[in-house]
């Protein structure tokens, strides 16, 4: 992980997937015959299963053209397909999503380079026969079409989190069982994925339409990130794409896990809460109960303007990886360091940054540091230590915007130093990462954006521990400025809480963020500044399950201390501050001012 920053999970938006429980016990699927079927596939050729009548076995696997896990694993499926091809098996996908065209299935099969038939399930009726749910989602037949096997490919990739390798290869486990004639040891896993989008059987009615209410609601709290060439899997910007996602949508904001975000509203407010209301909660869920029903198209609201690849506009700079970086397909890949000199003959003041990763595949995260002249780096590495954060990118980061009047410095010298950090995913890809920044206007910084962290690096989690507490502490030594928090744990990061104590004892929860999720690195702007007087203790209390029972811990058997990768863990409460009384530095005349006065403005909602 970073010294001491962050990280996230390169499975972005995996916020639309949940899990779903398959036991061999009391799984249904298992020992059940599956009948013959014929499908086409997306060329308009016909497919049947008795047509594959030789073969020792069959694995049908449920796939989405737009499902985050199914493009994962579609190029490991196509690497079974080819491996045990000569031992007499076949690999058939099926797709009964029915918003997935052909040209998307086109693309999908192309893009993972599937050999093996990829069939429309239309109507998804051998979904329903099968009883499918979600994808990716695997049967393995036997040669009398018994269903053997039931669940996922492997256990790498997940909800919240992916292994740097799976632990245990289900789906060919399962298969060397089956053809070495031998029962299969683990019939049913659990898996992940997304829900079939499955032909509604619900007439649309309701005055609660799409047109007149529900779009609304997504141009204000999804599309920023579901939109074309944006960082979202795909996008919800017109009627055909919000009903095709309708049964996901349902479930996600059921559970509260999308929009994403985890702050527990007992405690603070903020300017960037992106969470659902209860009446649009209810909007939502109400309209897909009722079918889908889309109204008046004249009634759609004009969708939001967005600068095409940008959040924060057109950028007055973009800084780009000198040259592309070749991302092995397997494999753990250290820390990628990019050297950049901006050139600054002066010192520059940054009103608002946006980082971006040139290919969210394999991107675990961008930072850009800012190293200041007369410091002499060893080796990149050292940028983490010396050179301030200018931007960053990881899943649910929104860009960074300063509220008026206050930016963050940049002495004239500096140079820059972009951190990659790339996780394979089973294809050889390629990444050039980019960084845009915006600067204040001569004159107009009154403030300057300082930005902190509260860490402990002394800890130890013992092994088995579900609930290991790790406190760190911060005295403030003036009056300051609170303008945000920020948590940063690994996978088996449970909870975290950022207390303010005043000299007097008195402690108040600044936020609180209960079921803390790797998958989303999210940053909490406070509606309003926030007094921290002198004196004061900011307080980061954070909780971890290091046992079995969390599925992404890379070894409960192991006690776990801190460090930068993510088989070990970090502790940081991520703030940042204004002092109530500065300098206005921004040019050599100004350095001995002070202001007095606090700025009064609440930060800019990043959105």
């Amino acid at each position: 992980m970073l010294k001491p920053l962050l990280v996230a999970t390169c499975v972005c938006s995996l916020g639309l997937i949940v899990s779903s429980a398959a036991r061999a016990a009391e799984d249904p699927a298992v020992g059940k015959t599956v009948a013959n079927f014929t499908l086409r596939d997306f060329h308009g050729n016909s497919h049947s299963l008795e047509q594959l009548a030789e073969k020792k076995a069959v694995v049908l696997v449920f796939l989405g053209a737009e499902c985050p896990l199914a493009k994962l694993y579609a190029p490991r499926l196509a690497a079974i397909a080819r491996e045990y091809a000569e031992r007499g098996v076949t690999v058939v996908g099926i797709d009964a999503n029915m918003h997935d065209t052909p040209t998307k299935l086109t693309a999908f099969v192309n893009a993972n380079q599937i050999e093996f038939p990829l069939l429309k399930d239309a109507g998804n009726v051998v979904a329903d026969a099968v009883g499918a749910t979600r994808t990716p989602e695997v049967f393995l037949l036997d040669q009398k079409r018994v269903v053997r096997y039931h669940g996922r490919v492997d256990d790498q990739y997940g909800v919240s989190g992916q292994r740097s390798k799976p632990m245990r290869r289900d789906l060919a486990e399962a298969l060397d069982e089956l053809l070495a004639d031998k029962p299969v040891s683990q019939p049913a896993t659990d898996f992940s994925g997304c829900l079939i989008s499955r032909v509604s059987k619900i007439t649309p009615h309701g005055d609660i339409t799409y047109s007149s209410q529900v779009a609304a609601i997504f141009n204000r709290r999804c599309v920023e990130c579901h939109r074309e060439h944006e960082l979202a899997p795909f996008p919800l910007t017109s009627y055909d794409e919000v009903v095709g996602w309708a049964a996901t949508i349902r479930e996600v904001v059921n559970e509260n896990r999308m929009p994403p975000w985890f702050a527990d509203p007992q405690f603070g407010k903020f300017a960037n809460d992106c969470s659902l209301s209860s009446h649009e909660k209810k909007t939502i869920l109400s309209w897909i109960d009722n079918g889908c029903p889309e109204g008046n198209k004249s009634e759609v609201p004009a969708p939001p303007t967005f600068t095409v690849g940008w959040r924060i506009g057109q950028p007055e700079v973009v800084y780009q990886m000198p040259e592309p970086y070749a991302v092995p397909a397997e494999g753990t890949v250290d820390y990628k360091y990019f050297e950049i000199d901006p050139g600054f003959k002066e010192d520059k003041w940054i009103t608002s940054a946006e980082a971006r990763p040139g290919n969210t595949a394999v991107v675990h995260h961008v930072v850009l540091f800012a190293v200041p002249p007369g410091r002499v780096l060893q080796n990149p590495e050292e940028a983490q230590a010396v050179g301030q954060i200018v931007a960053l990118y990881a899943p649910g980061m929104n860009p960074w915007r300063y509220l008026e009047g206050a930016a963050v410095r940049v002495e004239a010298g500096t140079k820059f130093y972009i951190q990659l950090h790339y996780t394979p995913n089973g294809t050889k890809q390629s990444d050039r990462s980019y960084v845009g920044l915006n600067f204040a206007k001569p004159g107009s910084v009154k403030k300057r954006v300082r930005y902190n962290m509260s860490v402990n690096t002394s800890f130890e989690i013992p092994p088995g521990a579900d609930n290991a507490e790790v406190i760190s502490r911060v005295l403030i030594l003036k009056d300051t400025l609170l303008l945000n928090l920020f948590p940063h744990m690994h996978y088996r990061g449970k909870s975290f809480r950022f207390e303010l104590e005043t000299a007097d004892g008195k402690r108040e929860t600044l936020l609180d963020v209960p079921r803390y999720d790797f998958a989303w690195q999210l940053r909490y702007d406070l509606a309003e500044p926030k007094l921290m007087p002198k004196g004061s203790r900011l307080i980061c209390t954070a909780h971890y399950d290091n046992s079995e029972a969390n599925p992404y811990n890379p070894d409960p058997t192991k006690a776990v201390r801190f460090g930068l990768q993510t088989y070990e863990e970090m502790m940081v409460g991520y703030y940042s501050t204004i002092p109530v009384a500065d300098e206005v530095v921004q040019n050599p005349e100004a350095k001995d001012r002070q202001v007095a006065e606090a700025v009064g403005k609440a930060p800019a909602p990043s959105k």
